[in-house]
């Protein structure tokens, strides 16, 4: 799978716990907390393969604006990684503040999302070239796999 394909599918499993997470409600605790610690791990994991693998080669292959458009993904990231979902894995899942939060990380999520998939990967796949996405995504896998690894290795 190419670095594009896999993080297109990472995107569709994140919208997809945001959708579940939005439509929940303020009873459904163990829910929320399940879908709120999935949601954490798919971010973490997806921002890291971003960051350590796509990003850089995205970066180096661009001029000025690719530069741009790196910082400002690379912001987003920031965002939600060490403002938003801290908030949110903070705020009691029983309240409408809850709600509230996951709105706004949705919606952030979302945005960030969409500029990428209709700025960024278009322009990566035309500056990397089949090829390379093609190494790029085997490198994701490798470091998809480490990770979980690391993630059981810490349950057990």
């Amino acid at each position: 799978m190419n670095a594009i394909e896999l993080l297109k599918a990472d995107h569709e499993r994140v919208k997809s716990i945001l959708t579940q997470l939005s439509e929940s409600t303020e009873r459904g605790l163990k829910k929320r907390t399940d879908l709120l610690a999935k949601l954490e791990m798919e971010i973490t994991l997806h921002t890291k393969l971003e960051e350590e693998i796509l990003y850089p080669a995205f970066k180096e292959a661009g001029a000025k604006e690719q530069d741009i458009m790196y910082y400002e993904a690379k912001e987003e990231h920031r965002t939600v990684d060490s403002l938003v979902l801290p908030d949110l894995k903070k705020t009691d899942p029983g309240t409408p503040e809850f709600s509230g939060r996951v709105k706004v990380v949705k919606e952030l999520l979302e945005h960030h999302i969409e500029e990428e998939e209709s700025e960024m990967f278009p322009q990566a796949q035309k500056l990397l070239g089949k090829a390379k996405l093609e190494e790029l995504g085997a490198q994701m896998e490798a470091m998809k796999t480490d990770y979980k690894k690391s993630l059981s290795g810490m349950a057990a």
